[in-house]
Parts: C-alpha cells; structure tokens; sequence
C-alpha cells in the first residue's frame, strides 16, 4: 500500500482552533455506505442496551517547556516524550541546535537539564536537576498540537483532557473523548451500556508522521498500555451476551487488539505496544468506532481506514468536509461500523 493512498483535501478554515463546548459537536455517523449528520448528544439512542463503551483514562501532563541554552542563553523549546528514569527523559527540542549533548537547559524556577546524549533523529535523552513532575504544574505548558496554530491558554488546561482522565502521562489528549460531559456518561448507562476504562499514554508514537513511501516501512513507536482483569472480563461479557464493544479513540482501539493477541486470546495487559493497525488488520475485540477525524497519510487514517474501510472513511471524509465539518484533536466526531462484508473488504482499493 502506498501512504498516498490515505489522503484528502481540507481547507485551513476546518481545522479546528478552539474546543466546541463539550457535548455540543457534531457526530457523523457511518453505519452503512451513506454519512448521516447527528450529534454527539445522539449517542445514548445510537448505542443499544447491553454494549460495552470502552475509554482511555490516560491523563495529559503539561509536557512542553520553554527554557534557555547555556552557554548563550537563547531559548530553547521542549516536548518530554518518555520517561526513561527517575530524573531522565526522552525530548524533543525546537530547534535541536540549542540542545546539543553536554549544554544545560535553564527553566524560571530554578530547574535544570543536561543533555546527556541523542540517542535518535529528532530524540534527546535531558537529565533534569531533580525529578521534574512537581515542577510541570508551575512552568510547564498544554503540548497542544502544531496544527494549533495559537499559544495554549489556561482554558486548555481543563478542555485538553477528558472529564475521566486519571492516570497522569500521555503528552497528547485520546481526543475522541474530549466530547463527553458526565451528563452524557450517565446517560449511556442508563440505556444499559456499561463502560469499561483502559489505558495508553499517548507519546509520540502516535503522531509520528509516515515519512515512507510503502505503508509497511513504517514503524510504529511504542506506548504504554494497561488492561485491567476487570476491562477483559467485561469485554467478554459483552461478547458472550451479543453485546458490542465500542471503542472511545484509536488508542482504545490499539490497546484492545494488542491484549487479543496473548496466547489464548484478550488478557489483561501491562506494558508497551507498538501495534500499527494498517488496512488488511483482523479485528478481533472492537465492533464500532467512535473517533475524531484525522489527518491525511498519518497513523491515525490507516487505523480508521483499517476498520471502516479505504474508499469509504475517505468518501466520508470529503462529506464532512462539505458539510463543515470541524477537524482534528478539537473538532467533530464520526461513529462507524465496519462496511459491510467486513473491515478488510475494500483493501484492494489501496496501493
């Protein structure tokens, strides 16, 4: 499959700026080949009694950093990607020339980084003074995306995190469930849909974009999940009892199908994943799919493609965009089944 093969075009005026009041966007539905144009308050009637909703309860940290390289002191702009040890980080800088291996990285309270290596293209493994978590609330920033074209304001702070997020370290937001308010949580339980919680802290792995012209020369990075015994019981419950098991967000997604691969099936699951689910993917967990809308040729797109099929998603995707719909971590949602025959039924279409 050739990564040209996921793309579409979209105008700069659908990429959304600024958050829709929570549960308030638009929902595309997708459950045979025509879109239908609801909202996300529509989902309770959409979902039916018995149903397994499944979200990611990773939280976001204020992960980006604005410091001073010395010597010089020019400013240097950090994203912490991964946590490698107690007072270690893997980061990304802006620009890299002012991270250079042996500088100090200077920030207003008094904290420091050394960079004591660059183990990766685009990596750089900071040593800070002293563990750096109690210091982000006081000097670090929202990593909001760069497709945001604005600073991250203190509104983020609350809107760039789902209302049951719980479990700090994802450096962007499982953005799918942005829409939801408690209200809306309610009332999918009581139209006798349980809700089960999973995690996977998003890191970069998710965002890193397909640079390789063959969809499967790309690697996926790896991201930390946890199943809980408690999630896999009720994911199989549901299934035993005719239920379907609707995934909240890609990483949902991610984190199911990775557990359904232990030997013997879905097991509770603690570690990292670094499943890239491309067209051709054997779903075996997840039956519908409540997501945002993604951006062309990236990691996200072959997953919702993956599931609801290439000509379909992107046909789909040219609707919302005539309809106005909002795009990307801030914008509307889609709701989609698999396209009749199954998710892999349109995969020639690709490549």
């Amino acid at each position: 499959m050739l990564i040209s093969d996921f793309s579409y075009e979209l105008p700069e005026e659908s990429i959304a700026q600024q958050p829709a009041p929570r549960g308030r966007s638009r929902l595309m539905v997708l459950e045979g080949e025509r879109p239908e144009d609801r909202k996300i308050g529509d989902l309770p009637d959409l979902l039916r009694p018995g149903d397994l909703l499944v979200v990611n309860d990773t939280r976001v940290i204020p992960a980006r950093l604005f410091g001073h390289s010395e010597p010089g002191g020019a400013r240097v702009e950090l994203l912490l990607a991964r946590r490698l040890g107690e007072r270690d980080w893997l980061s990304l800088a802006r620009p890299g020339r002012r991270a250079r291996p042996g500088r100090r990285i200077r920030f207003d309270d008094g904290l420091w980084a050394e960079v004591v290596g660059r183990p990766a293209s685009g990596r750089f493994h900071l040593r800070f003074s002293e563990p750096v978590e109690s210091h982000l609330e006081r000097i670090g920033h929202v990593p909001l995306p760069p497709y945001i074209r604005r600073p991250d304001a203190p509104d983020d702070r609350e809107r760039y995190q789902t209302v049951y997020a719980r479990r700090p370290g994802a450096i962007a937001a499982p953005t799918a469930g942005l829409h939801f308010t408690p209200e809306l949580l309610a009332r999918v339980e009581e139209r006798g849909v349980g809700i089960a919680r999973i995690t996977l802290h998003v890191g970069i792995g998710t965002f890193q974009p397909v640079r390789a012209k063959l969809v499967h020369e790309h690697r996926m990075e790896e991201e930390e999940i946890e199943i809980s015994e408690e999630t896999v019981s009720a994911v199989r419950a549901t299934r035993a009892d005719g239920g379907r098991v609707v995934a909240v967000g890609t990483t949902v997604v991610r984190a199911l199908e990775t557990a359904a691969r232990a030997p013997g099936g879905l097991a509770a699951r603690s570690g990292p994943t670094g499943l890239f689910i491309t067209p051709g993917f054997a779903f075996r967990v997840v039956d519908r799919l409540l997501t945002n809308f993604h951006l062309p040729r990236s990691t996200l797109l072959l997953l919702v493609c993956a599931f609801g099929g290439r000509r379909r998603v992107l046909d789909a995707y040219r609707q919302a965009v005539a309809w106005d719909y909002r795009f990307y971590s801030y914008g509307d949602a889609m709701l989609l089944s698999p396209p009749p025959g199954g998710p892999s039924s349109d995969v020639s279409g690709a490549g």
